[in-house]
């Protein structure tokens, strides 16, 4: 049996789920109501039976809610639990600093995490983050200013950032 839950909430860019552990950190989370697809982002080490189904995730579907409405911070300090090699972890907590509003681009994603010439392996870190929106992979570009990737498809991609520029405070 696992520990896991899960609730799925509609949003402006469509049904949001998210997958918490015991403790309440994201596993996984996307636009998506596909809750058995999204499982099976979550490293094995951290998957364990199924995950049960909430009407809510309490302060983690709040936060969903909010940062949908135009509080961008309420994502911040959400706990998140994904398991890689120490690069892949690095970059995800570097992820987590970049600003909603100011998106970089893979180069300076790949220098912010100490690896400057490793631009694929800042990509492949996106690529594989399973928390989207709390660890913000949205918001790399790439070189040229162009999306690049998206899990959630480049629509939601291109939604987030306006978002994210209409509602971020000006500097």
């Amino acid at each position: 049996m696992s520990s896991a839950e899960f609730a799925t909430v509609s949003t402006s860019l469509g049904p949001f789920t998210t997958v918490v552990d015991a403790d309440g950190a994201v596993l996984a989370a996307g636009w998506t109501a596909d809750s058995a697809g999204l499982w099976q982002l979550v490293h094995p080490r951290l998957r364990n039976g199924e995950p049960r189904q909430r009407d809510s995730l309490g302060e983690v579907t709040d936060a969903v809610e909010k940062y949908h409405a135009g509080t961008l911070s309420a994502i911040d300090d959400i706990p998140v639990n994904q398991i890689s090699g120490p690069f892949l972890q690095h970059a995800w907590d570097v992820l987590r600093t970049v600003a909603p509003g100011n998106p970089i681009t893979y180069t300076a994603f790949a220098a912010r995490s100490g690896r400057p010439e490793a631009i694929r392996a800042a990509a492949n870190a996106c690529a594989r983050n399973a928390a989207a929106l709390f660890v913000p992979c949205h918001r790399i570009l790439r070189t040229d200013g162009t999306l690049g990737g998206f899990r959630w498809g480049l629509d939601i991609k291109a939604r987030l950032i306006r978002h994210e520029q209409s509602a971020a405070p000006a500097h």
